[in-house]
């Protein structure tokens, strides 16, 4: 998915959109909303611990850091403290800054055609809109990832917040159970945590992101005890382990009510409908309206003239042609060649044009027809009902 804006284009899942055809848009960047929304009742925080770029980035980070304090510290013995410690410093930041680079440059790109953005990347732009957009991005991704990190899914991030109110008994979470208190107080658990939380005091804290660090600490260390692990995912405080038993396929997945069912229903629905309206989109798509500047003009050679406006938008990938014809409009000709109107890829040509029949072929006033439009290689034809305009008064022959 990205939007360019600067050509006004907006690419889903291989598909080019234009900016004429919004609806589409709404209801795709609609349906993403709606989808997150029922995977966060269904499934609890599962964007949070898996899918969302600030908590990946941030667990990078944390992990970063750690990593080359353990390197510098194992193979730098003999430097002095104050050394290592900005030797660890000048390395972390400069990594955090290339790797804050690379991903503006991600996020920037969903804006503006990559290969453009590259170029003024190579130029230090920061002169144009996009160039600004870029270096601001860089320098608050990196006071992010450098400093924020975690913390900005615990106070500045809107949708944790959201995940209270979306989930209920049945939402999977991760919860500590120790029924007979068989917990060894080794607090790997809380050690583990991107968080800093302990899940042991509640599975509805508002820090935990229900990513599974602390149920892999407690399955590596119960299980030197010969014991299954304390911390699980489980549907809902009172409800079945995840993979616990024999259980219904529906209820296996998370379909576990008939409000959740009809959420399920409700997105593969919409899912549905935006594939097939994405699937019946022409490929190259003509307008075509009358110039009513001027009603009509008559030629010195006695003809009527009508003028019109004609828009030809190839959302396709290779060059099309366009055939234009006239019904129900007698002896009507074209001031220009209509069978060889062409438009490049991904790119919209505009052409007036002219119809014109003898002065006295019709009956003054507005007569309706149709022109006909063909487009090649795709094929897709379109009619459009016109209405032609001549002096009043009486027909003559």
């Amino acid at each position: 998915m990205r939007f360019d804006i600067p050509r006004q284009r907006f690419y889903l899942a291989g598909q080019e959109i234009w900016i004429n055809e919004f609806s589409i848009i709404f209801f795709a960047l609609l349906f993403l909303m709606f989808l997150i929304v029922g995977a966060s009742m269904l499934y609890g925080r599962i964007y949070c611990g898996f899918m969302c770029p600030q908590m990946i980035f941030s667990e990078v980070s944390l992990n970063l850091e750690k990593k080359l304090h353990t390197f510098i510290s194992k193979h730098f013995r003999k430097w002095s403290p104050s050394v290592r410690r900005w030797a660890h410093h000048v390395a972390f930041y400069s990594l955090i800054w290339i790797g804050s680079v690379f991903v503006s440059f991600v996020f920037i790109a969903y804006f503006v055609e990559p290969r453009d953005l590259f170029w003024r990347l190579m130029s230090l732009d920061v002169v144009t809109a996009g160039g600004i957009a870029g270096a601001a991005t860089t320098v608050v991704t990196f006071l992010d990832f450098a400093f924020v990190r975690t913390k900005f899914c615990t106070t500045i991030c809107p949708y944790g917040y959201l995940q209270g109110m979306l989930g209920d008994d049945h939402t999977l979470i991760v919860h500590y159970r120790a029924e007979a208190n068989e917990c060894v107080e080794c607090r790997k658990c809380v050690r583990v945590c991107p968080m800093g939380i302990d899940i042991r005091d509640s599975p509805y804290q508002m820090e935990c992101v229900h990513c599974g660090e602390c149920v892999d600490a407690c399955t590596q260390i119960m299980d030197r005890f010969g014991k299954e692990s304390l911390i699980h995912y489980t549907w809902g405080e009172k409800g079945e382990l995840v993979g616990a038993g024999r259980i219904p396929l529906l209820r296996r997945i998370g379909l576990r009510d008939a409000k959740r069912v009809i959420v399920f229903a409700v997105i593969i629905i919409y899912a549905s409908a935006l594939a097939v309206a994405l699937t019946l989109r022409h490929d190259v798509l003509v307008r075509i309206a009358p110039v009513r500047a001027t009603l009509y003009r008559v030629g010195d050679d006695g003809r009527i003239y009508n003028t019109f406006r004609m828009t030809i938008a190839n959302r396709g990938k290779e060059p099309a042609t366009v055939g234009l014809s006239v019904r129900d409009l007698p002896d009507a000709v074209f001031t220009i060649p209509v069978d060889a109107l062409t438009a490049p890829p991904g790119d919209e040509a505009k052409q007036e044009f002219e119809i014109s029949v003898p002065a006295g072929q019709l009956s003054g006033g507005v007569t309706h027809f149709q022109v006909v439009a063909e487009a090649a290689p795709s094929g897709t034809r379109d009619e459009f009902d016109m209405t032609f305009i001549t002096p009043m008064g009486e027909r003559t022959q």
